[in-house]
């Protein structure tokens, strides 16, 4: 087997160190030594994407934010779902994270960053979230750090606190829908979500399509539409 080698690395707002490895053909990133994700696990980021524009009507100008880049897996899944004429704003907090979609991880998925229908945007998805005029979003799919229990950056608290859901809720459609990936159940979380208006529910994830037990969970928030 060939060696790991580390291509990149990145400093967080934290002070934490982010970085891209290599080995034989595969790509991880890891924060402070700890695999976060891997090019050859990557069935719940698809998964995500899946769950995430389940309820879509599938017309032709869906306009979809993906929260987080990582190693793209999510925004391949949408891309083959949506539409030819919809938008989708993928946002990510380092700018180096997608610069290393751009070079190392080009023939995995950076490729996709070429897409006319996606708009790659820096910037603090929470404070986004937060700025954006109500019913904007038919589907908002977050993958950010480790989920609703923060490790890369403590910013990433205020996303999954109640006013951080509020804004949430606001800024999908009626009919819309959020989904969130997690390591792990967060009872608190959950009940924030259901406080913020959401009609929830949860669908365990295998990190492989053969594994034999799931190791994550997606949280599924639905903005139901109500009559007029």
């Amino acid at each position: 087997m060939k060696p790991r080698i580390k291509l990149a690395d990145t400093k967080t707002a934290d002070g934490g160190t982010l970085s891209l490895f290599e080995q034989d053909g595969d790509y991880s990133i890891s924060f402070e030594g700890q695999e976060l994700m891997h090019s050859r696990l990557n069935a719940s980021e698809k998964l995500l994407g899946e769950i995430g524009l389940a309820r879509l009507k599938m017309q032709s100008s869906e306009r979809i934010l993906v929260g987080g880049l990582g190693l793209g897996f999510t925004l391949q899944r949408v891309l083959t779902t949506i539409g030819r004429d919809s938008q989708i704003d993928l946002v990510e907090l380092l700018p180096d994270v997608i610069d290393w979609n751009h070079n190392f991880l080009f023939n995995l998925n950076g490729y996709l960053l070429r897409d006319p229908r996606v708009k790659a945007i820096v910037q603090d998805v929470t404070q986004l979230i937060r700025d954006t005029k109500p019913d904007q979003y038919h589907a908002i799919l977050l993958d950010i750090d480790n989920g609703p229990t923060a490790m890369v950056s403590r910013g990433n608290d205020s996303l999954y606190s109640s006013t951080g859901l509020s804004a949430l809720f606001r800024a999908l459609r009626p009919g819309g829908r959020a989904v969130v990936w997690s390591a792990g159940p967060d009872q608190g979380f959950e009940k924030r979500l259901v406080k913020a208006g959401f009609e929830v529910t949860s669908v365990p994830a295998k990190s492989h399509v053969s594994a034999k037990r799931a190791s994550y969970l997606i949280y599924v928030a639905d903005k139901i539409e109500t009559a007029a």
